[in-house]
């Protein structure tokens, strides 16, 4: 990588962990781009460079969230799997480490509440199952291998699946107490998946 292209995705980097705190810290509504970039010590040139406006730069913040906890989620379940964890526990720990994921302020406000309203419904969704749908696939994919779940058409189920989880995501992130919460859906959660 040259430098010129170092810098510059290092100003895009710099932009988008100091919309990440903001946003998290406030809300997209209450973050101006005057502030975001003083955070960042860039110039507004630089943002606009990179982004084409603050609804970009949210996509960008709103996307790194995504594929960080996919990451993050994705590793656990996989040393779960190699380590030899029975599937239906895989599926288990992985939706755990969700469930834990939404109680993280930033997430709960960047991903789950902040997202659909400021990308809409249709492009929040599409990220969602960017992200998420690969890993929920292979959980079932390796339930179903293993004989643990019964053999079923994965993707409608993979999809049904990141639903419940998103819904289960959203009451946590939504509540005013998202820990008790979180305490009341994660036994239906993991019923669910016990169903399976």
């Amino acid at each position: 990588m040259s430098r010129q292209a170092e810098r510059s995705e290092s100003t895009r980097a710099r932009l988008v962990a100091a919309a990440s705190e903001l946003f998290a810290e406030r809300g997209y509504g209450d973050v101006g781009t005057e502030e975001i970039v003083r955070r960042a010590e860039v110039t507004r040139g630089a943002l606009y460079h990179h982004f084409a406006d603050k609804r970009d730069l949210f996509r960008a913040v709103h996307e790194t969230i995504e594929a960080e906890l996919a990451e993050e989620i994705g590793d656990r379940i996989a040393a779960e799997a190699e380590a030899g964890t029975d599937a239906r526990e895989v599926l288990a720990i992985g939706a755990r480490a969700f469930l834990d994921a939404c109680e993280r302020p930033e997430i709960a406000r960047i991903a789950l509440v902040e997202s659909p309203a400021v990308l809409g419904w249709v492009e929040w969704r599409e990220i969602d199952e960017r992200y998420g749908l690969g890993l929920v696939t292979a959980a079932l994919e390796l339930g179903m291998e293993s004989g643990v779940l019964r053999r079923r058409p994965v993707k409608p189920l993979a999809h049904l699946l990141l639903g419940a989880m998103g819904e289960a995501g959203m009451v946590i992130a939504n509540a005013d107490a998202p820990r008790a919460a979180r305490r009341e859906v994660e036994p239906a959660l993991l019923g669910l998946l016990d169903g399976l």
